[in-house]
């Protein structure tokens, strides 16, 4: 089931829905923020929340018990959804970049976040055994050209 957004003051009332829990239509009136709108407007609210399937109610003798058919966390998944389809072309790395450079996420935030730790391992000197790579270095790093008489020295001694 594909849910449709939600405007500002539908959202309003999902937002103290979601903060209480199961609750009932007066409740509600007394835990909304002042300004409080009209009975009305809420009631209207309610009934189109309960048609768009984020709200499911429960008839308990004459009054009705309201509760959430969407979590708040499942909820912020949509909208995030739909952020990421419409303003950064499916690209979370996109998202990620704006919130670097607007200073919501800064770079430790992340290293804490992935925690990729590394281990550095000293090389080991091992004198005894010759290295071709010490002897590349060697070989580049030197001024005077090895000859070719003390070359074949060296590899007379290998055998």
């Amino acid at each position: 089931m594909k849910l449709q957004s939600l405007t500002a003051s539908e959202e309003d009332v999902m937002r103290v829905i979601w903060k209480e829990g199961k609750i009932y239509f007066r409740d509600l009136m007394n835990a909304y923020p002042e300004p409080k709108p009209h009975q009305n407007t809420v009631s209207t609210f309610l009934k189109i929340l309960v048609e768009k399937n984020y709200l499911s109610v429960e008839k308990k003798g004459r009054i009705y018990l309201y509760s959430p058919a969407v979590s708040f966390d499942d909820y912020k998944k949509i909208v995030t959804k739909k952020i990421i389809e419409n303003y950064f072309d499916n690209s979370g790395s996109e998202l990620l970049k704006l919130l670097m450079e607007e200073n919501f996420i800064k770079a430790k935030d992340l290293n804490d976040f992935f925690e990729v730790k590394t281990t550095v391992i000293p090389l080991q000197d091992n004198s005894e055994k010759e290295n071709p790579i010490k002897e590349f270095v060697k070989e580049l790093t030197s001024q005077k050209k090895p000859k070719k008489k003390e070359k074949e020295k060296k590899k007379k001694k290998k055998k």
